[in-house]
């Protein structure tokens, strides 16, 4: 029995996406071109990448993919690609966000323990050699974590204060404000 699996998995992953959503929603529309440098995606483009992020995991998991030397990656990219560069307005970004993370989280609850626990060879060269499904299903929060962290900067960059921020700032007042316990 172990005590993370795959409907924790799911829980974490809307936890993230919500959040990365909150984001996506305070940015006002006409910041989405802003880019904190010139080789940098836009917030839009961040995005839209976070939002279609999952979807490797999603294709190497649900053809039960046991070898990554099996991926045909050229093709896969030339496919995702194209979607991710589609021009969207918010609405847009906001709709697929919601709709790819909810397939996504519905997949993870969806997994059994046994599952998780099989290995996945990893490309020739990669350390480590192998890694379980598990690890593999952990990559895309890791990833969205991983931007929406810049996003967060970003925010800062445009004049807004993240909303992660702003909680703990509230949380540290209130506890400011209390009687001291007795």
């Amino acid at each position: 029995m172990t005590y993370y699996g795959g409907k924790e998995m799911a829980r974490s992953f809307r936890t993230v996406r919500e959040n990365t959503l909150k984001i996506a929603e305070e940015i006002p529309e006409n910041k989405y071109d802003f880019r904190a440098s010139p080789d940098t995606k836009t917030i839009g483009q961040t995005l839209a990448h976070i939002a279609l992020g999952p979807r490797f995991q999603l294709y190497t998991q649900t053809n039960k993919i046991d070898d990554l030397k099996k991926v045909n990656f050229p093709e896969l990219m030339a496919k995702f690609g194209p979607e991710e560069a589609k021009p969207r307005t918010k609405a847009e970004i906001v709709a697929l966000l919601k709709a790819e993370g909810e397939k996504f989280a519905s997949y993870l609850e969806s997994v059994s323990e046994s599952f998780l626990a099989e290995q996945v060879k990893m490309p020739p060269g990669a350390q480590p050699a192998t890694k379980t499904r598990f690890e593999m299903l952990l990559g895309p929060k890791e990833h969205e974590m991983h931007h929406r962290a810049q996003l967060m900067v970003i925010q800062r960059m445009i004049g807004l204060v993240p909303h992660l921020t702003r909680q703990m700032q509230e949380r540290m007042a209130q506890h400011a404000a209390a009687p001291p316990a007795r």
